[in-house]
């Protein structure tokens, strides 16, 4: 990871960053890398999502249906206390990068539960006071199935590494549908499929120019190709 800022030669004099960037994708997409690596390169707070906290993961990932509201329970009472932590970083105005928004949340609730399942998450989301404070950049990730797949197989967590076909490619789809719509903050859709955001230091470098000259609405990341 050092080899990717020895060199970097980024000048960010003068340049006002985003305050709060909330990076978002599927499962495999990279968005833990993009996170880290900026809050490095900007020295920002890091916020991570904690899934290996989630003691139902392993088994809903090997059958779904058997713990398919217990998983996503949890993951909605994870997200209220790191909610509370965005509140009282937000208080002193922290400059923070996030590997996930609070809205992720539902999204996966919808893909995962069936009715009856969803209404009484609902019942419970209702009850969670989940007001997080805006990013004024969200990132969002995207890359084909088959980048996904080799992606989560390269990495070898082992919960993940029973994560089915059509799961991935469910949740790859709802992610598309829900960015196709978002509109609460400055938003910057990026081709991943050919980034490699851990090792390429000029792949990163390209990546972070564009990053700086957002202000405002909707923006497309094509990366040019790197010899």
């Amino acid at each position: 990871m050092a080899d990717l800022f020895e060199k970097l030669s980024l000048d960010l004099n003068g340049v006002e960053l985003p305050r709060y960037i909330a990076i978002e994708g599927p499962i495999g997409v990279g968005k833990t890398t993009l996170s880290r690596n900026l809050a490095r390169l900007f020295n920002y707070d890091l916020l991570l999502e904690q899934p290996e906290e989630n003691p139902f993961l392993e088994r809903f990932y090997l059958d779904p249906k058997s713990v398919a509201l217990q998983t996503q329970l949890f993951f909605l009472f994870q997200r209220a206390g790191q909610i509370q932590q965005l509140r009282q970083d937000d208080l002193f105005r922290q400059a923070r990068v996030a590997d996930f928004m609070i809205e992720k949340d539902q999204l996966f609730a919808q893909v995962t539960l069936d009715d009856d399942e969803l209404a009484i998450y609902q019942q419970v989301y209702e009850k969670l006071t989940l007001d997080a404070p805006k990013p004024d950049l969200v990132i969002y990730l995207q890359a084909p199935l088959d980048v996904l797949q080799a992606r989560v197989r390269q990495r070898g967590i082992a919960y993940e590494q029973s994560i089915s076909d059509d799961y991935l490619k469910v949740l790859n789809e709802a992610y598309t549908a829900f960015f196709h719509y978002y509109d609460a903050a400055p938003l910057l859709i990026v081709n991943a499929q050919d980034l490699n955001l851990a090792d390429n230091r000029d792949h990163f470098k390209q990546l972070v120019e564009y990053i700086v000259t957002i202000k405002s609405g909707r923006h497309y990341y094509n990366p040019t190709p790197v010899l």
